[in-house]
């Protein structure tokens, strides 16, 4: 992905780590990514009707952390209790995508895989809230 090439050409100063600050973007586009995919793959499965909060977890979650993922590209007029709010939305998202499809990554690889995207997510979206402060 292009996040850091494009944080290190932005002119003004940024008071976070822009390092820090691509690889939270990465993890919240993969974890998007890995959700949409997930939400798919349960629908394609023979017993849909139980994976129905799986799916509807999935596809919060994709919501909240491809906002944040662009919420986090913006810096221009930046609001720091903002971002931490949607920071904090998105953690708890992901715990919860990331609870929800834990209990069905015995029986289904895509939730298993979505399950780790998501606690990778949490985990970046909760060190970036420990930088800011």
């Amino acid at each position: 992905m292009k996040t850091a090439e494009m944080m290190n050409t932005y002119p003004a100063a940024i008071n976070l780590d822009r390092d820090l600050l691509a690889r939270t973007v990465d993890a919240l586009v993969a974890c998007a990514q890995a959700c949409t995919a997930c939400a798919d793959a349960c629908l394609s499965e023979e017993m849909v009707a139980d994976l129905r909060k799986c799916i509807r977890t999935n596809l919060d979650c994709a919501d909240i952390c491809a906002t944040t993922a662009r919420v986090l590209s913006r810096h221009t007029g930046y609001d720091a209790n903002l971002t931490c709010a949607q920071l904090q939305a998105c953690a708890q998202a992901c715990k919860s995508c990331g609870d929800e499809c834990e209990q069905h990554a015995g029986h289904h690889e895509h939730c298993r895989i979505c399950a780790e995207a998501c606690r990778a997510c949490e985990q970046a979206c909760n060190e970036l809230l420990a930088a800011i402060g």
